[in-house]
């Protein structure tokens, strides 16, 4: 509930106020209200209501005749004559106040040139905004000028560059200081925002193997901390944005770092959050770990993973050069983006320019808690999604970015994915967006939500397949980590494998998912849960080390071979643990580090794991985009309902890949000769009829059609 105190006032629309009085004042009866402002007007407010609260209060539901100009700051005066300031509250999620108050234009925040710079904050609740701005020492504190739309701006007449600056607003009755939203630098720990010149930020671009479709993509989870903080790898930078892309005698002979990355063929590095997050001190980054999925401010590098937190630039240029390497190296660079809800509510940026506006709250002013973190954003609100569309746009203009990857995308909505995906496209055609379709429990209404089972909504946003992973590896939650999946064993569900296989486009073994493959991201393992190495050691504890190995490469396999989207978490391919910790995100480096020690050892899976990403990258048929090819072009045999022979075709060519998860050895015929390709790992170019199947074994299979 809204009250905490003994009298509270809330203008929740055009026409409606809502009261509150403690019965602990006064008894919570006043038989009259009336607004007065800074002009000296005086406005009756009619008494509609008056119900009691379970918290000991009269709530008044009070109706307003007058119309109120927005931005002025009002009090409510009670018939004891004491007064409260009426906070904007509820009517800022009015269809009337986005329309009223939205704004199209592109000049949000700092706008820089040499001989001026602009300020632009939309703040159209706020009575007042300021600009304090800081340059070489000297602060001085400016007055904005409110103009159309609730923008306030100001215009200083001189060289800011390298300056920083925050906003104070006058919101609600008090001053708020607060960094600014569209800010593309700030200063270490968004303590300040920074004014720079962004024709600095210079990006040399590379060329890249073209994509047809998104299925061509094969993505490799990482973080720029934990791929390369291990010691005596070579990398002098270690945790940082520079680290991540170094290279050096030491890095090529041990094979680390960039240029173990290089080594594994795949087309797209996801990082995990570079953009500025809360929980690390950019100062002191070892004191603290923490992945980032606690996000501060949208178009300001995270400092804690450059070299020089402190200056401006500094992270800008780190990570303008690692989108050239990669690209240099023609890996394609997808951003992990945190929309959903924000570190501190009350300390956000948004919060403090626009209260309640940009976050999800019901008619009561409770806030939405699907994310679990307090402050679900609503994207539905005009000017937030303008602000998350701009934003995205930006990144892609700025960094040259290649897709985006949302966190808990299903607390969005469908609109909103929509237009970022066409805004980004256009810059970028072959622009990736994909996510977490989870249909979580947030106030926004389950049909607009950019979840899974809204996917037909979305025809080029894709989504992480829930089912892919749990019938592949088996369940992942902490209390089902025993429960097993096809090729940890429970060869039962077989037919939905097929499914899995088919990017879930089809009804082929359980109701089809997806409506084409381009929209499965299928995955077995990635940052959140255990690892599947952990996770088989659980479920299959009857299994030798030997055995645990083929099924992680059987995993690895499926989720290669399969149509849809690929998905590698950073490590997956040699086996990595997390000591069976199920959600390491603020743990340690300890823990969370790339371990190539533990590569080594287990460099034949790095081998297999090479081998089946050439195969994807040579053979269209395993990287069907629609439905209808899918349909057209993917069968599938087994043998006694355990192994499973999966067969995708073209003009061209066939693939035969051949799943066995049991300890039996089968024999099957392929009517014909084929070249084996695989067979836990890069096989010898030999032509066969009759497979020979062994125990917990992989084979995959070409026939080139004369």
């Amino acid at each position: 509930m809204r009250q905490q105190t003994f009298y509270e006032a809330y203008l929740d629309d055009f026409d409606k106020v809502i009261v509150y009085l403690s019965k602990n004042g006064y008894g919570g009866i006043s038989n009259k209200f009336y607004l007065t402002n800074k002009y000296g007007q005086i406005i009756d407010l009619h008494i509609q209501t008056i119900e009691t609260t379970q918290n000991n209060y009269n709530k008044f539901t009070l109706s307003l005749y007058e119309p109120l100009e927005i931005g002025v700051e009002y009090y409510v005066v009670h018939q004891h004559a004491r007064s409260i300031v009426l906070q904007y509250s509820g009517i800022v999620k009015t269809q009337r106040f986005d329309e009223m108050f939205y704004y199209d234009g592109d000049d949000l925040g700092c706008v820089y040139h040499r001989d001026h710079t602009s300020f632009a904050l939309w703040a159209p609740t706020a009575a007042r905004v300021k600009v304090e701005i800081c340059k070489n020492g000297v602060v001085k504190t400016l007055e904005m000028r409110r103009s159309n739309y609730g923008v306030f701006r100001l215009s200083v007449l001189e060289n800011l560059e390298n300056a920083t600056y925050v906003y104070l607003v006058r919101v609600n009755g008090q001053w708020l200081q607060t960094i600014d939203p569209y800010a593309c630098a700030s200063v270490e720990n968004n303590a300040r925002s920074a004014v720079i010149d962004p024709d600095k930020i210079r990006i040399r671009d590379y060329p890249l193997t073209p994509m047809k479709h998104a299925t061509d993509a094969i993505i490799y989870e990482t973080s720029v901390r934990d791929f390369t903080m291990q010691k005596g790898i070579g990398v002098t930078k270690p945790g940082k944005y520079s680290g991540f892309v170094e290279e050096n005698e030491t890095t090529k002979e041990l094979d680390t770092g960039f240029t173990y990355l290089k080594s594994l063929g795949i087309t797209h590095v996801q990082l995990m959050p570079v953009l500025d997050f809360g929980s690390v001190n950019e100062l002191y980054p070892l004191m603290h770990y923490n992945w980032g999925y606690d996000p501060v401010q949208y178009r300001c590098l995270e400092g804690s993973l450059c070299v020089e937190p402190t200056n401006p630039y500094g992270r800008i240029f780190e990570f303008s050069k690692l989108i050239e390497e990669c690209h240099k190296n023609d890996i394609r660079v997808n951003l992990d983006i945190v929309f959903n809800h924000v570190y501190d509510k009350e300390d956000s940026f948004f919060e403090k320019t626009v209260p309640n506006y940009y976050f999800q709250m019901n008619a009561n002013g409770d806030f939405s808690n699907g994310t679990y973190c307090g402050n679900d954003v609503d994207s539905t609100r005009k000017m937030s999604r303008k602000y998350m569309i701009d934003t995205c746009v930006w990144l892609v203009r700025t960094y040259h970015i290649d897709g985006l990857r949302f966190d808990l995308m299903g607390i969005l909505d469908i609109d909103t994915l929509n237009q970022i995906y066409q805004a980004c496209a256009a810059i970028n055609p072959d622009f990736m967006v994909y996510g977490e379709g989870w249909d979580m429990p947030s106030f926004l209404d389950y049909r607009q939500r950019a979840s899974i089972r809204n996917n037909a909504q979305m025809p080029r946003v894709a989504h992480f397949s829930d089912r892919f992973r749990d019938v592949i590896k088996g369940r992942t939650d902490v209390n089902e980590v025993n429960v097993k999946g096809y090729c940890t064993g429970a060869v039962y569900l077989i037919d939905i494998m097929k499914n899995c296989l088919c990017g879930s486009c089809n009804d082929i073994g359980v109701e089809k998912m997806f409506q084409h493959p381009r929209n499965a991201v299928n995955y077995v393992e990635c940052h959140d849960n255990m690892t599947s190495w952990d996770k088989v050691k659980e479920c299959c504890k009857e299994d030798d080390r030997d055995v645990r190995i083929s099924r992680q490469k059987m995993m690895i396999a499926a989720v290669l071979m399969a149509q849809g989207i690929p998905f590698i978490h950073s490590g997956q391919e040699f086996a990595r643990t997390k000591h069976g910790m199920n959600n390491t995100y603020e743990e340690s480096d300890e823990i969370n580090k790339i371990d190539y020690a533990r590569r080594n050892r287990y460099q034949d899976i790095v081998d297999c794991t090479k081998a089946l990403i050439k195969i994807r990258k040579a053979h269209p048929c395993l990287r069907y985009a629609d439905a209808e090819e899918v349909a057209k072009n993917v069968s599938f045999d087994t043998i006694d309902q355990k192994v499973l022979l999966y067969k995708a075709k073209d003009d061209n060519e066939e693939i035969i890949t051949i799943f066995n998860p049991t300890g039996e050895t089968f024999h099957y015929d392929l009517s014909d000769a084929y070249q084996l390709l695989y067979h836990d790992g890069p096989a010898e170019d030999i032509l066969i009829q009759y497979a020979n199947i062994t125990p917990y074994s992989t084979m995959i299979f070409l026939k080139k059609y004369v």
